[in-house]
């Protein structure tokens, strides 16, 4: 399987992202600049967290117009996997390829914290190696975050099985106490319906090394490999 990670002006979580897959994951990984339309043979393309183009107009608004995002709706259209981080979430959404807006902050601030994720699914190749129900510590760092659809849209996310993750306590209940952003139904992720695009606010490749003191994000990256 070979990866790629796509860079837009005001990427801040790439190298992140290509230090897991690199480093931990012992996988290829290709640099994918914004203004080219290569994808270069890359099977599973990661759009990271960040602030591209500085968040102006809208958080994704104008990452959705890099000549590579034409690639990889293309990529997506055709089977091929992606997935977006915070940043990548929302410019997966400006692109069509997910259901739903991510809207500023409930609370209008910018959060940085360590968050619980209810496993709603395993039934996902982020999720594969997730049992249903089961709880992760992994950190957000967003002021956009808010996810929103309308109530049709939202029922159909359940009722096709693609939410990822719940925004949760420690015990796996899912409520407005433990909803750091106002999401609507705590929704902390979802895949769409032909499950092979996937985005989440909350950072995974935060949470993958005995560095930082957290390795929940490992499972869902070795989730990938165990299925691909």
């Amino acid at each position: 399987m070979k990866f790629g990670v796509v860079v837009f002006p005001g990427s801040n979580c790439d190298h992140d992202l290509i230090h897991v897959l690199e480093e931990i994951s012992g996988q290829s990984v290709e640099q994918l600049w914004h203004k080219n339309t290569d994808l270069k043979g890359c099977e599973f393309i990661f759009i990271p967290g960040g602030f591209s183009f500085g968040d102006y107009l809208r958080s994704g608004a104008i990452a959705k117009l890099s000549p590579i995002m034409a690639a990889v709706v293309e990529h997506a259209n055709n089977g091929g996997y992606v997935m977006g981080i915070c940043n990548g979430f929302q410019i997966l959404c400006e692109s069509g390829l997910l259901d739903g807006a991510l809207l500023r902050n409930e609370n209008q601030l910018f959060v940085c914290e360590n968050v619980h994720l209810k496993t709603a699914t395993s039934n996902s190749l982020i999720t594969a190696n997730l049992s249903k129900d089961e709880v992760v510590k992994i950190p957000i760092a967003h002021a956009e975050g808010r996810y929103y659809a309308d109530s049709e849209t939202v029922q159909q996310l359940i009722d096709n099985d693609q939410i990822l993750f719940y925004y949760s306590d420690e015990n796996g209940n899912v409520d407005k106490a433990s909803n750091p952003n106002g999401s609507v139904s705590n929704i902390a992720g979802i895949t769409n319906h032909t499950r092979n695009v996937f985005g989440m606010m909350p950072h995974p490749e935060r949470a993958a090394s005995e560095k930082l003191f957290n390795t929940h994000g490992r499972a869902m990256f070795e989730s990938i490999l165990a299925k691909v």
